[in-house]
């Protein structure tokens, strides 16, 4: 009998860590659930919500709209907001799930992807108000241009435009850790070229032609007007 109850033993431990198992399985399994649900409830609330408040009319006027159907890509910038917070949901729900089975090695990871989509969010954030700011800022310059009289006044606003963007850019960059220092310097090392070219052909073999930009942007007519 007594070796009958040692071969039987580690039946009796495998059942009973089925036996503990099973619930805590049966506890994640129901929060997964309940997180998929409210992760389609959060993304209906939000995408809705941006629309309410015209966030799509922003970030088609940005230009980002238009950025993503040239790439192939059907959802609007408030649809890819409303996707993003679905996945945020979905992804804490795992992790509750994965910490109550006690699998640590799991709910570590994707505690650092969970962590990673708020900045995901911010960054799309700063690209859509920074976008439809330069945007702003290029209308502006080109119309103030051609008020006072100043040729060129569509390229002064794209250069405008552009270093505005440029400068956002990093910003959503750095706001994602991607890059980092590396594409700091380098966008550094890139913009004092462009200046150390523009100064020595402006110094060396562009005075003829910076002269006659000039007088397109500044007619002598307005300079003694002045």
């Amino acid at each position: 009998m007594d070796k009958v109850n040692v071969m039987l033993e580690p039946v009796r431990v495998f059942l009973t860590q089925i036996g503990e198992f099973l619930p805590r399985l049966a506890l994640a399994v129901a929060v997964l659930i309940a997180g998929w649900l409210l992760a389609k409830v959060a993304r209906f609330a939000v995408v809705r919500g941006l629309r309410a408040i015209n966030f799509n009319v922003l970030t088609e006027r940005a230009g980002m709209d238009g950025f993503l159907r040239q790439g192939g890509i059907e959802s609007d910038t408030t649809d890819i907001f409303g996707l993003l917070v679905y996945w945020l949901v979905v992804l804490a729900a795992l992790i509750i799930g994965f910490n109550g089975l006690g699998l640590t090695y799991i709910t570590d990871l994707l505690r650092e992807v969970v962590l990673f989509v708020p900045k995901v969010i911010a960054a799309l954030l700063i690209l859509a108000f920074g976008a439809y700011f330069a945007r702003f800022i290029c209308n502006t310059v080109t119309t103030y241009c051609r008020n006072i009289g100043i040729q060129d006044g569509d390229l002064l606003g794209r250069l405008a435009q552009y270093a505005i963007v440029t400068f956002v850019v990093l910003i959503a960059l750095d706001q994602v850790k991607v890059g980092g220092d590396i594409i700091r310097q380098s966008f550094l090392i890139i913009l004092a070229g462009v200046v150390f070219a523009l100064a020595l052909a402006f110094g060396l073999g562009g005075k003829d032609w910076a002269a006659k930009r000039l007088e397109r942007w500044w007619p002598k007519e307005r300079k003694e007007g002045d």
